[in-house]
């Protein structure tokens, strides 16, 4: 097994060379890194129903959707990824217990006792320190997870969005859970370097054969090439998505008014607005556009609805 451990903090690339070592190349492969803040998104589910969208704006968090299935998780420099790549078994590829572990047998030898729990969690004392998902490809299986050392916990629950009633479909939906960071439960262990630097060392000394891997300057060209025409694209992080529904009521200049938005690839298709005939007329001018906070500020704006102060997120 390739080990590697990224330099990047770029979640666009890192998520990229998932990607690329599964599809461009035959090796096993063990890749840990580390991310800026970001919130990737499972490869079925709905960006803004998944993420607290005023949130993530306001705080300049990108949202990314991954290649995987599951659920929502967020990523931050206290948070270390690993991946594994590697060759299986045609029927037998989809196997989150099998890979998982591994990660549970290093964190034993730093004294952390983690439990497989659910269809993809691992969790010490029932408090969720790793979120796993995966993705098959002809006969190779990507694996890949997340471990919580030292998150932004409050950056994390701000992120994700917690009531998503107002969103209706038949998109994958997360379960979050109450998490923990291990730099509460570990020793002597205080930074996420060392603690990255003890999980590839590990791997090295206890999987036969592993051999430390850097990228090429070709391999990484390439994988730039396709963070930059998938994962910083609009219409993977968004479009992708299953169609859905969104509903909410709000007050406008005094009125209780409603809107219903109906969006497929991206574009709202339909709307009702109830309440106020001035929203009503201008909400005509967004069929056809993203449903993206720019995109309706920008209509809103041309109609003159901003005033007295409509909040745009009351649209997402």
């Amino acid at each position: 097994m390739l080990c590697l451990s990224l330099d990047s903090t770029d979640p666009f690339f890192n998520l990229a060379a998932d990607e690329f070592l599964l599809k461009e190349s035959n090796e096993n492969f063990l890749i840990i890194g580390v991310n800026d803040k970001s919130v990737i998104i499972g490869k079925h589910q709905i960006a803004h129903r998944e993420t607290d969208t005023k949130f993530v704006n306001q705080q300049e968090i990108p949202v990314i959707r991954r290649i995987s299935g599951g659920g929502t998780v967020f990523h931050d420099p206290g948070n270390l990824n690993f991946s594994f790549i590697l060759k299986s078994e045609y029927g037998k590829q989809v196997d989150f217990l099998k890979y998982s572990l591994p990660v549970i047998s290093f964190l034993l030898s730093l004294g952390v006792e983690a439990k497989y729990e659910g269809k993809n969690d691992l969790k010490v004392d029932g408090l969720k320190i790793s979120g796993n998902a995966e993705h098959v490809y002809h006969d190779r299986i990507l694996h890949h997870g997340t471990l919580l050392f030292n998150s932004n916990i409050e950056l994390l629950n701000g992120s994700i969005r917690r009531d998503t009633n107002n969103y209706r479909s038949r998109a994958v939906a997360s379960n979050p859970s109450p998490v923990i960071n291990l730099i509460n439960i570990l020793r002597n262990i205080d930074t996420i370097d060392r603690f990255k630097m003890l999980m590839m060392d590990w791997f090295l000394e206890n999987y036969p054969g592993s051999a430390k891997y850097n990228l090429s300057d070709l391999e990484i060209e390439r994988i730039k090439l396709l963070a930059d025409t998938k994962y910083r694209t609009w219409e993977w992080n968004y479009a992708y998505g299953p169609e859905y529904q969104f509903s909410n009521r709000f007050d406008y200049k005094g009125v209780e008014s409603t809107c219903t938005f109906s969006v497929k690839d991206g574009i709202i298709c339909r709307y009702e607005i109830s309440g106020s005939a001035e929203l009503d007329l201008a909400c005509i001018k967004l069929i056809g556009i993203r449903h993206m906070v720019e995109d309706v500020q920008k209509v809103f704006k041309k109609e003159n609805i901003f005033k007295p102060g409509l909040d745009i997120f009351n649209f997402f």
